[in-house]
């Protein structure tokens, strides 16, 4: 079993998303269970995969691949962790705001929140304040992650907090923002709980958020 979870960190931090697939596989027929491929296989090498980013080891297309290759891993287990009623650490609701229809650094955070062992709820791009408030009360999201690269779309971002608070669940929900334009000042001006400028710091602030760090 120690060959299978060493064969998942290295397949991870090589990006090797068959070997992860492949590795995940013996695992759950040796007898693992999901929940320790989760926290034993699959998350250990994410952090190290963020930890590298911000020392400057890793760049994006290294964190994307390596996210790529736990996604392979993840969606053999997902089916295994329902089943055993596995709970995630926190549920996030995800999307790039309305009038925005860039996705590429919103889905690498999507990724690497999976591997920190939330559960996301990804609703794309071009989201409206009302889509985004009707998924937190669905879901009963613990966090609320907004994407904007458009500096024309980061008021939308105010407009779903408002939103937000107008339908009385804003004390239940944390809010984090990000995205090219975005600044900390922005994040703070607007009533956000919090910012991040990439997605291993994402991982970090939602897990801070949510008290598991």
């Amino acid at each position: 079993m120690k060959k299978s979870l060493s064969q998942m960190f290295d397949g991870i931090m090589n990006g090797d998303i068959e070997q992860v697939k492949e590795s995940v596989k013996a695992a759950v027929d040796g007898g693992m269970s999901a929940d320790e491929i989760l926290h034993s296989g699959l998350i250990p090498p994410m952090a190290e995969v963020g930890r590298l980013f911000e020392e400057g080891e890793y760049f994006v297309p290294e964190m994307l691949v390596a996210a790529r290759a736990m996604q392979g891993g993840l969606d053999i287990i997902r089916p295994l962790l329902l089943d055993a009623d596995i709970q995630p650490i926190g549920k996030v609701v995800l999307g790039t705001v309305k009038g925005d229809l860039h996705d590429i650094g919103k889905n690498l955070v999507g990724m690497m929140l999976e591997g920190g062992g939330f559960e996301v709820i990804d609703l794309g791009t071009d989201v409206s304040p009302e889509t985004f408030v009707d998924s937190i009360k669905k879901n009963g999201a613990d966090i609320l992650g907004m994407s904007a690269l458009l500096t024309t779309t980061m008021h939308q971002m105010e407009a779903t907090i408002s939103a937000v608070k107008e339908t009385g669940i804003r004390d239940a929900v944390k809010i984090i923002i990000g995205g090219a334009p975005v600044t900390p000042e922005f994040a703070e001006k607007i009533g956000a709980d919090g910012f991040a400028p990439d997605a291993s710091q994402a991982v970090r602030l939602a897990k801070t958020l949510t008290g598991v760090l």
